[in-house]
């Protein structure tokens, strides 16, 4: 019976930096709480403009992380600099 070898782990370097793993969970969350505000103004009956108030202001924080990551990821050689349009249109 043949055995299965086990997938390797990334490594630590093929991830985010601690450094700008603790700036971008900080901006997650900040997007994260945003999204909770619009789910409490949706649920109290909120006035359509301050939930669509509520919903850009989450959407900024969500692209704000967006681009930090996709820095990173350049920055420490996961993308080369001739493939950065490449990578950044697969996700915008």
């Amino acid at each position: 019976m043949p055995t299965k070898t086990p997938k390797a782990k990334p490594s630590r370097t093929d991830g985010i930096p601690p450094e700008q793993t603790r700036a971008l969970l900080s901006r997650l969350r900040r997007a994260e709480g945003q999204v909770r505000a619009v789910i409490r103004l949706i649920e109290e009956g909120q006035p359509c403009e301050q939930v669509a108030q509520q919903l850009t202001a989450a959407r900024k924080a969500l692209d704000k992380a967006f681009f930090a990551m996709a820095g990173c990821a350049i920055e420490h050689g996961q993308v080369e600099p001739r493939g950065v349009s490449a990578f950044l249109a697969k996700f915008v």
